[in-house]
């Protein structure tokens, strides 16, 4: 196992999470509910199923794409996103 994969990994996912969407809802979850520990192990169980997901689906990508346009496309789409939200951030 390469550590350093794992803990650059650990790390960048960490500081992504931090105050997304994800960790809000299961903040919301832990204060309606009183089974604190049932709201960890829902919450806890899906990130590891979609990470899961998104292993094998990227395992299974890459033999059929270079990495490096997969990076292209990911940044791309994450620029495209972004500025669709700036621009129809009011729209109705």
């Amino acid at each position: 196992m390469d550590f350093k994969v794992m803990l650059t990994t650990f790390g960048m996912i960490f500081l992504a999470e931090l105050g997304d969407k994800t960790q809000l809802a299961t903040l919301a979850f832990a204060v309606d509910n009183k089974s604190r520990i049932a709201v960890f192990i829902g919450s806890a169980s899906a990130l590891i199923l979609t990470s899961l997901l998104a292993v094998v689906f990227g395992s299974a990508i890459s033999r059929l794409i270079p990495p490096n346009y997969i990076k292209i496309g990911a940044g791309s789409l994450f620029i495209l996103l972004g500025l669709w939200m700036l621009i129809f951030q009011g729209a109705k």
